[in-house]
């Protein structure tokens, strides 16, 4: 059986203990190094900010803005 311990994780790798981000998806779109910082910031306010309704929305306002200007397909048409 394979483990991927997390770097300073105090829990076992047998024991889930956090999330696993990837870069895959953001790369897909063309995002670059900026994009995954603003990404970040986006997460570290929504997880500081879990229970305010408020805060929680300007987060995905900001989210959906900076994927609409990254998106998944061309329109060829």
């Amino acid at each position: 059986m394979s483990f991927s311990a997390i770097p300073y994780d105090p829990q076992p790798p047998w024991i889930t203990s956090g999330i696993r981000l990837g870069t895959p998806a953001v790369t897909t779109r063309g995002m670059r190094e900026e994009e995954m910082r603003q990404i970040a910031w986006l997460i570290d306010r929504a997880l500081r900010n879990h229970d305010d309704a408020n805060g929680l929305a300007r987060v995905r306002e900001e989210a959906c803005a900076l994927a609409q200007g990254f998106p998944l397909y061309e329109d060829l048409s």
